[in-house]
């Protein structure tokens, strides 16, 4: 068994396994522990009472954070004619047509989303056993595809973040950064943790949430209160 390091043990000390902590304690406990020589990512872990293997009980959608998760994300959009401009204009990345998709092909990956127009749908679908697994596969579901070129591109770049559950049941998604103020982290995380509660699938019976937690990038998990959390979300 590896011995834990000073710093993660101090961490630790800090934190009862046994508690379920309310969200304004979690967020400034995570900013106390997040004490790596890099501005750490503060995470959010939600699970839920899904079962994955039922199309039916998928979780899956989109939500623009207020404050973004302090990550510019490099966005790639595949159009043809004059859609390739308005992703130019609309700032993003990188841009083309087929010959993305055969770059793509070829092994270059060097971005963190991908927007088609509907047009192209035919072209890109050979790309799905490669964006499919790193979840950047083009959705209408998270309007990535779509004629709205500038418009996503925007959202994507003011930190709209995709939720999926994954074949655990568990949503995982960055919130912010440990430099991020308190306010900053708590109206993200209720903006996301709102977004989960409301999609619910129908076929979900019986407890949705069954457990929250939040944990910077090198910190170790803290529980978070998830029926206080999801009063909070009422109100």
């Amino acid at each position: 068994m590896s011995r834990k390091g000073k710093r993660f043990r101090t961490i630790l000390g800090k934190i009862d396994p046994l508690k379920s902590y309310s969200p304004a304690d979690a967020i400034l406990l995570v900013k106390e522990c997040a004490t790596a020589k890099f501005d750490e990512s503060v995470e959010l872990h939600v699970k839920l009472g899904v079962d994955p293997r039922h199309a039916d009980q998928q979780v899956r959608s989109t939500i623009v954070l207020p404050h973004g998760t302090g990550r510019t994300k490099k966005v790639l959009v595949i159009a043809a004619g004059e859609k390739i401009k308005e992703a130019e204009t609309a700032g993003a990345d990188f841009f083309g047509g087929e010959e993305k998709v055969a770059e793509i092909e070829g092994g270059w990956m060097d971005f963190d989303a991908v927007i088609a127009t509907p047009d192209v749908m035919k072209t890109v679908g050979k790309l799905g056993k490669l964006l499919g697994p790193r979840g950047m596969m083009p959705s209408a579901k998270t309007n990535t595809v779509t004629f709205d070129v500038a418009g996503a591109v925007r959202e994507i770049k003011a930190g709209r973040v995709e939720f999926r559950v994954d074949k655990a049941g568990i949503i995982h998604n960055a919130i912010g950064r440990a430099s991020f103020s308190f306010e900053q982290l708590d109206e993200n995380m209720r903006t996301l943790l709102l977004a989960i509660i409301k999609a619910r699938p129908a076929a979900v019976k019986g407890t949705y949430v069954k457990g929250i937690s939040l944990a910077s990038t090198m910190g170790a998990g803290i529980k978070v209160d998830e029926v206080a959390v999801q009063k909070g979300s009422a109100e």
